[in-house]
């Protein structure tokens, strides 16, 4: 893996960057299916795998008692995987794309050096996901999707891969190595946090959720399948399923004449 994303150019697509997590690989799935099937502009998506960094000698740091996920902190790697240059988007894998990423890739501004939500989110559960501890701190879920301006200065400085593996977590999730200057806001539909974030039926254009985000948990947990908008995901792994079959389907007919 280093070998091979240590640096992914943009190539003429947009670079996407989705956090995984072994337990969670169902919404890995679903999540990049939804960014690939709605994109009206060429994208590349890779996921971020914690044991192919650690192969490659890319990250070392020991998985701490509030870590819920694997890319807790492999996330902050998005520059670096990058190759410090272009844009690029990290976004959790437990989101589902509503609405066409193009619309969210315009809104970059080279005066940033990211660009996300800024949630105001205090979470009144203890736990999430399957039984993971739940924290809370300033500018929490402010990290979950992150347009990153790979090259801006700060960016090449401090998110390097020792970085990562050394600095603390509020640090990094805080993004304490900028100025709030440097860090630019999107529309919260794009991180439409599920149990917080409402649709206001008097402005639904504005309110509804471009990229849901099942931030405490989704639909492939059993704790949450019944959990809002768990419809809307469960539909688009049964397409996602259909489309496996026909394709496994196709195979012995592929040499027929």
């Amino acid at each position: 893996m280093g070998s091979e994303i240590r640096m992914i150019p943009e190539e003429g697509s947009f670079r996407v960057f989705i956090g995984y997590d072994p337990r969670e690989d169902e919404a890995y799935q679903v999540c990049r299916r939804s960014l690939l099937r709605r994109s009206t502009v060429p994208i590349s998506v890779h996921p971020i795998r914690q044991s192919d960094l650690r192969s490659a000698g890319l990250y070392r740091r020991e998985r701490g008692p509030t870590e819920s996920t694997e890319f807790s902190f492999t996330r902050f790697l998005t520059p670096y995987l990058s190759g410090y240059r272009g844009w690029a988007l990290f976004v959790d894998c437990d989101f589902l794309f509503m609405a066409d990423p193009a619309a969210l890739f315009a809104l970059r501004d080279d005066r940033f050096a990211v660009m996300c939500v800024h949630h105001d989110y205090a979470p009144t559960e203890t736990t999430k996901m399957d039984g993971a501890i739940q924290t809370v701190y300033p500018r929490k879920n402010w990290s979950s999707l992150v347009l990153y301006n790979c090259a801006h200065p700060k960016n090449v400085v401090a998110l390097t891969p020792d970085a990562v593996s050394t600095q603390s977590g509020a640090f990094l999730h805080r993004f304490a190595w900028l100025d709030d200057a440097d860090i630019g806001e999107i529309p919260f539909v794009w991180n439409f946090l599920v149990g917080h974030n409402r649709v206001d039926p008097a402005d639904p254009g504005r309110t509804a959720p471009k990229a849901i985000h099942y931030t405490t948990g989704g639909p492939w947990f059993e704790r949450y399948k019944d959990c809002e908008f768990a419809d809307l995901w469960i539909k688009e792994l049964e397409e996602l399923n259909a489309e496996k079959k026909n394709e496994k389907a196709a195979i012995p007919n592929a040499g027929s004449t």
